[in-house]
């Protein structure tokens, strides 16, 4: 399957940037991962230079964090100019070393902009840490899934099933610690299959149930 994630150019327009990012991440073992985290900003063909037939990147940055699991505390970091207006843009690259110890889940953002806001950073790694946290988390459900080490819902005691579920609390308004979905899960009932994976499941024959060992 093909997937596109931006629809086409509105009519009549023309192209005259494009700011992609984009984050991997790669299982170490089951107690570390690195997350990978990427920004290019491209000006296309002939913007600058009418006979330049390629696209020109302005930037791009390259961001590796080492993440132990499940504490998400960040335990390496390196990060890369390859692309960079001024000379001296990679004089503030020793700085990001102030990320070891953090914790990339609760508080995350805030730190971020306390540590390398304004100009104790730059505002392209700040942007690109910032689009790498949720990553972070979303990859935390990846690593359990991998582990083959889950228990089911009926197995877990109530403690359990809380800190599961903890790293996701009041970060959306579904997650609300309040909210109906919440108290559904702390009273032991099913939490609502994804609705992407379900779609899939479908398509493979398989009903909703099947994510009963995911979760």
């Amino acid at each position: 399957m093909s997937y596109e994630m931006l629809p086409p150019a509105p009519e009549g327009t023309e192209l005259i940037h494009t700011r992609r990012y984009e984050v991997r991440t790669y299982k170490v073992d089951d107690s570390r991962f690195i997350l990978r985290g990427v920004v290019v900003d491209e000006k296309p063909p002939g913007l600058y230079i009418k006979e330049d037939p390629e696209v020109l990147w302005v930037h791009h940055m390259v961001v590796d964090l080492e993440v132990a699991f499940p504490s998400f505390t960040i335990e390496k970091v390196s990060v890369t100019f390859n692309e960079h207006p001024h000379t001296h843009c990679v004089d503030i690259i020793p700085d990001y070393d102030r990320l070891v110890g953090v914790s990339i889940a609760r508080g995350y953002n805030n730190k971020v902009k306390e540590l390398f806001g304004g100009p104790r950073g730059c505002t392209h790694i700040g942007a690109l840490l910032t689009a790498m946290g949720p990553v972070a988390i979303q990859s935390g459900w990846s690593m359990r899934a991998g582990s083959g080490n889950n228990k089911s819902r009926e197995e877990m005691t109530p403690e359990e099933r809380e800190r599961s579920y903890a790293m996701n609390l009041n970060t959306c308004h579904m997650w609300d610690e309040n909210g109906d979905m919440v108290s559904s899960i702390r009273r032991g009932e099913p939490m609502e299959a994804p609705v992407w994976i379900v779609k899939r499941l479908a398509r493979h024959g398989k009903g909703p149930e099947e994510w009963d060992k995911f979760r």
